[in-house]
């Protein structure tokens, strides 16, 4: 899963939550995404692009690493 922005993720199937370790080291979680997305966001070639396309800014989320936890 090579990406220049997302290092990798993982989701929650009960829960429908969705968590992303972006290359900077942050960590979101995402709520009530649907399986079917997540399954999309696996099969999609540009990460980076699916998520600004389907993910970012139509789900709430929750930052779970801060900036002084990040890697510089």
């Amino acid at each position: 899963m090579p990406s220049s922005v997302i290092h990798d993720f993982s989701y929650d199937l009960e829960t429908e939550r969705l968590t992303i370790r972006f290359v900077t080291g942050r960590v979101y979680v995402y709520f009530d995404v649907p399986a079917t997305l997540h399954f999309a966001f696996r099969a999609a070639r540009s990460k980076g692009t699916f998520f600004n396309a389907h993910i970012r800014d139509r789900y709430s989320f929750q930052e779970v690493t801060s900036a002084a936890e990040a890697p510089r």
